[in-house]
């Protein structure tokens, strides 16, 4: 237990008219100069599913919304959202008798009437908008084709216009009433100016009254900007740079929920998610729209790679979110299809099939890849778990003795044979949990069994609805409250980082303008991008971490005050984190061991009021702020209320 003592702060109270010191009560913090073990290499990283339009419309970059038309009914007039009818034009997704792809079979049908003048066609609005950047050259591309030979031959026309019909870029083409079969269309824009906001969409348009009278077959659209590190169908700039900022050391995917499906017809399947895009049929997301797959496996990989992060990969086992669990008696095909998505991924090309596709999409050499997870929250179907476990690990531990298996289920809840090496933990809880659950792991049993934290959030302030609305505690963002109850529980996750090997904050990303689950990590919208409260508080403690653990007087279990220390070996860069998650500043002494400690150290100070909030209204509210501060081997610091502190002093 920390210590306490009191601290003079001068002559600050008048009482009967004497002067009376004020005094503080002050923790002392005794750290030592040994490590007592080293800290996972993967400790923290970010947690990923497609929720809240992260993965399309968030995370990858393609501007346009129901591209392609999957997962739609045809004749449906919610079919065509969000796709709008330019000057008349008449528009019907149809299912077409001669499709752009089998995976496809869906395409856009657009009649132009008999008394057309002007430009006729239709446009997008994207993902509730879409950035004009004068910088950009945007790559368009679509396939058409007529459904009954013309002797027609037009210009076809795309573009970039706002709301009230600027237009920023345009280029076209000629397209020929002769060709019945499908043509692909790939045109560059490059605008001439930046628009004000995001209202604009893209449009394609023909010539009205050349082509009055003809019916023209569209499939396949999209639109990109420029990616991350200029990857083909790869990453939103904004986002990836925000995410890679937070030095996350693994990513963990295709989720969370999204990766079990509605049925099982409705799961994810990898190889559904590989090659040409017109082969990848999407399918109805299991959080109420559909996910075209054009983030598929390749390109969660790829990006892993241009980050710097490893994948922490989760393979479906036979539970889908209806509450359905496939018998033992069924499961070997889906055993295979896991096998086979780990061959995608560390395979040889020379010896599996799937390696030898990832390598035919220009990837030879195998990703790297340690950590599988076995399912996902599980818990939910724990007496098929008791089955699924064993069949799936055994088998996928059998094809790759070199990699490790997290299982889903509470941990030994129920006692699942063979004993998990790793277990996943997931927690959406109130700020006050977090602050009384701070010392969580340091009762668990050191057996050999290690944690993943792989889904933990503050959500509402209400314990008997924590899934409620924001007037009965929810939050919409993370305030400096939850996020400030969440890192006393991180410094818990360090402190007991021999156990705990990762863990992950959850959801990671959401689509301000639809979301289906807050509050979230980083917000954006189709321009701009709103790192929350909570991104700071995990990118200082991510990028503020040493490789061993310094030991250090405890904090108080049932306290408000809260640290953890730790040290990069080979430079002595001593990074101490303190928490204080109560509205009083709080006065601390360090007192370290060290033979040689710098006079003066680096601050980097995160702090504000209980309900201070980053917003698409109040973006930058609270940032870090980094300043020089006065070390030693003994010196005292005051964390302010609500805040997180780093202190980085160099030791040895």
């Amino acid at each position: 237990m920390a210590s306490l003592g009191l601290r003079f702060f001068g002559i600050a109270a008048l009482l009967g008219g004497l002067y009376v010191p004020v005094c503080h009560a002050v923790t002392t913090v005794t750290v030592s100069a040994t490590a007592s073990h080293t800290i996972p290499t993967t400790l923290y990283g970010q947690m990923f599913e497609d929720i809240n339009h992260s993965g399309d419309g968030g995370l990858y970059a393609e501007l346009l919304q129901n591209r392609a038309f999957q997962q739609v009914t045809p004749g449906d007039s919610s079919s065509l959202d969000p796709w709008v009818a330019v000057n008349g034009a008449e528009l019907e997704v149809i299912a077409d008798t001669d499709p752009v792809s089998s995976a496809l079979p869906n395409s856009l049908q657009v009649t132009i009437p008999s008394d057309a003048t002007g430009s006729v066609g239709f446009s997008n609005p994207g993902y509730w908008g879409i950035k004009v950047d004068p910088s950009w050259t945007y790559n368009a591309s679509l396939y058409y084709r007529f459904p009954s030979e013309s002797p027609y031959s037009g210009t076809l026309t795309v573009g970039l216009e706002s709301d009230t019909g600027e237009v920023f870029a345009s280029n076209s083409t000629t397209i020929d009433g002769s060709q019945t079969s499908w043509a692909n269309v790939f045109l560059t824009l490059t605008p001439s100016s930046s628009a004000s906001n995001t209202n604009n969409s893209f449009f394609v348009t023909i010539n009205g009254s050349e082509a009055a009278g003809e019916i023209v077959n569209f499939a396949m659209f999209s639109l990109f900007p420029p990616t991350y590190k200029d990857r083909p169908n790869g990453m939103r700039i904004d986002i990836a740079e925000t995410l890679a900022a937070m030095k996350p050391t693994f990513f963990r995917f295709p989720g969370g929920n999204n990766i079990e499906g509605q049925s099982f017809d409705t799961r994810w399947q990898w190889n559904a998610t590989v090659g040409s895009l017109l082969d990848r049929p999407g399918r109805m997301g299991d959080w109420g729209y559909a996910n075209t797959d054009g983030l598929g496996l390749l390109e969660y990989l790829t990006f892993f790679e241009d980050v710097g992060m490893e994948p922490i990969m989760a393979v479906w086992a036979g539970y889908s979110l209806n509450g359905e669990s496939e018998p033992e008696d069924a499961l070997a095909p889906f055993i295979q299809q896991a096998i086979d998505q780990i061959e995608f991924v560390v395979g040889d090309p020379s010896t599996s099939d799937a390696a030898a596709l990832r390598a035919s999409l220009g990837h030879p050499e195998p990703f790297y890849l340690n950590n599988v997870e076995i399912g996902n929250e599980d818990f939910f179907a724990s007496d098929s778990y008791v089955y699924r476990w064993p069949d799936f690990y055994g088998n996928l531990s059998a094809a790759f003795p070199d990699l490790t298996f997290i299982a889903t289920t509470y941990p030994f809840d129920p006692v699942i044979y063979p004993t998990p090496p790793h277990y996943d933990v997931h927690v959406y809880q109130t700020p006050d949990w977090f602050i009384e659950n701070a010392f969580y792991y340091d009762s668990f049993e050191r057996n050999g069994t290690t944690y993943f934290e792989g889904e933990y959030a503050s959500i509402s302030t209400n314990a008997s609805n924590l899934y409620g609305t924001p007037e009965e505690g929810r939050f919409l963002y993370p305030t400096m409250q939850s996020s400030t109850a969440e890192a006393a529980f991180m410094t818990g996750l360090e402190r007991n980082s021999d156990i705990v090997f990762a863990a992950s904050y959850a959801p990671l990303l959401q689509l301000a303008n639809d979301s289906q689950w807050t509050p979230n990590l980083v917000n954006y919208d189709a321009g701009t991008v709103y790192p929350s409260t909570s991104y700071y508080v995990q990118q200082l403690f991510a990028v503020n971490l040493g490789d061993e653990y310094i030991p250090s007087t405890l904090p108080t279990e049932d306290g408000t005050l809260f640290w953890t220390i730790s040290r990069n070996s080979t430079s002595g860069d001593t990074f101490i984190k303190i928490v204080n998650p109560v509205t009083d500043e709080q006065d601390l002494l360090f007192d370290l061991a060290f033979t040689t400690v710098a006079s003066s150290g680096t601050l980097q100070l995160f702090h504000g009021t209980q309900n201070d909030s980053n917003t698409p209204t109040t973006p930058d509210l609270i940032t870090p702020q980094t300043s020089t501060i006065t070390t030693g081997q003994a010196f005292n610091y005051t964390a302010p209320g609500y805040s997180v502190s780093v202190i980085t002093v160099n030791a040895s």
